[in-house]
This record gives structure tokens, sequence and C-alpha cells, in this order.
């Protein structure tokens, strides 16, 4: 695997690793780092597709409306280099943070037509002008033919998409279905912060998600679902931020929930940030 620090580093690794096969296909995977299995599922969804795979780590300050957050933020770099190498990735991209600002962090204007006004614009105002501003940035700086997101992060993909449109890249954006451990935690690179037994604990999410979806066409209306999943987490440790029943495309809250929407849903367990989604898809009659 080879390891880059800025844009002149990764041409010249991408120049070297198409020497054989001008013609390659290249996959791009943006992280944050604390990779996990998770990670390792787009590592694979891109190799399946592409000839070069390309993950970068880059804790992009740029995101974060919260400096505990950010302070508080995972890293792992170590245990990232050894999974990313024994997954096949093909080149590294470990830029610092004058490398991918190198005019520092300046305004950055994009209309996103409302998809970023409600969940996470809500909470975390600033969150998506970051995420669009570095998603970018290493579009621009790699080039890929094809960039992975994990689907967890629901509305991100949307917007990342929008942003990729809005600005003409050429690249196709891939979203990967959300990877889970055992017991139905969405895996994050948050759940690190977790103990052991609040892990064990936090299956709740899922657990209460599918319960308040199944059978959803019996009582589609918003606020009866919503009902049954805020009692799953009745005398739990978890304290729910947001429950949103949104339309997949316009990610607008609904009334009425069909096979075209999405639950999102964020719970805290203590100041442990949990965000995940499930759609009403998987749970229609057939």
């Amino acid at each position: 695997m080879i390891i880059t620090r800025n844009q002149s580093e990764i041409i010249a690794a991408i120049k070297t690793a198409k020497t054989e096969k001008p013609d390659a296909l290249i996959g791009l995977i943006p992280t944050m780092g604390a990779l996990h299995e998770g990670h390792m599922s787009l590592v694979e969804l891109a190799k399946n597709q592409c000839d070069i795979v390309i993950c970068s780590v880059f804790v992009n300050p740029a995101q974060f409306n919260n400096p505990d957050d950010l302070a508080t933020y995972p890293r792992t770099l170590f245990d990232d280099k050894k999974l990313l190498e024994n997954n096949g990735c093909d080149i590294l991209l470990l830029p610092t943070v004058e490398a991918v600002y190198p005019d520092g962090i300046l305004p950055y204007e994009i209309n996103l037509e409302g998809l970023d006004t409600g969940m996470e614009g809500t909470f975390r105002p600033g969150h998506f002008t970051g995420v669009c501003m570095v998603v970018q940035r290493f579009l621009e700086m790699v080039a890929p033919d094809k960039a992975y997101f994990g689907k967890k992060d629901f509305q991100q993909l949307a917007i990342i998409g929008k942003m990729a449109a809005i600005r003409n890249l050429a690249v196709e954006i891939v979203g990967a279905p959300i990877k889970r451990a055992e017991n139905g935690l969405a895996l994050s690179s948050r759940n690190a912060l977790l103990t052991d037994q609040q892990r064990e604990n936090a299956s709740l999410i899922s657990l209460a998600l599918k319960n308040g979806m199944t059978n959803y066409e019996l009582q589609p209306e918003n606020e009866a679902i919503r009902a049954k999943i805020e009692a799953g987490f009745a005398n739990s440790e978890f304290t729910i931020e947001y429950i949103a029943i949104v339309n997949n495309i316009s990610l607008k809250e609904v009334a009425i929930a069909d096979e075209n929407c999405t639950v999102c849903i964020v719970v805290f367990c203590g100041k442990v940030r949990l965000l995940d989604n499930m759609q009403f898809a998987d749970f229609a009659s057939v």
C-alpha cells in the first residue's frame, strides 16, 4: 500500500499505478479514520468495481460545529493503516489540514435545494457545508471514477450526490449498505467511545426501529410510527435527539409513510451521538 500526503503525491501514485493499465478505474473512499468493518465493506465493494482503490483518512475540522466533538473524535491511525493494507487498499491518502486547504478554510457556498435543512442540518448547523467542502476537495485531488459512502449517513449520501451534480464533477457516487454488528448496532467510528455494556445495550436502536416500522401499512401515520419507536426507548439510558420520517428523494418529512420513505434517528448514549436509519421498502408487505 502506497502512502501519500498531498495532491502532488497522490497524482504521482495514480500515474504509477496506471502505467500498465491507463484506463484503470479509480475508486475513492473518503473517511475520517477510526476504521471498522463498515469501512472495509466499502473497500471490498470498490475492489469489486474498480482497478485502483484509494482511501483517505482526514478528520475534517470544517464539518464539526462542536469543538468538543472534534477533540474527542477517535483517532486510530496505526490500526487504520494495518486494516487497510490487510484488506487490499492500494493507496492511502493522509493529508494535513494545509494540504487539503492550502489557502485556509475559506467560505463555501452551495445551494443544496433544501436537502440540508432538516435532521442533521438542524442539529448540526454548518456540518454539511464542511462535508461538501472536503468531499469536493478530495474529488478534485484524486479525480476518481467512483466514490463510496455508507448509507448509514443517509442525508449525507444524498447531499454528496447533489453536490457532485451541482459542481458537475465527473464521478459516480456509490452508496453502500449499512454494516451492522451481530446485535444490530450500525457500525460507526463513534462506537469506539462506548463501553462494552453500552455497545450491547445499543442493540435497542435497531430493535426500536424495527418494532416501529413492522406492519407500518396498518398505521402509516407519522405520529403512530414515531410513537412506537419512542416507546422502545422508555426507561433506557438513551436520549432521542430526533426521529424523522422522510421521503427518500426530497428528504422532506412526510405525514404518511410508504415504501419510498426512510426513518432517520439520532440518539445519545451519555455524550456519544449515534445515528441510524431504516427504509420502509424493507418492511413493505409482498
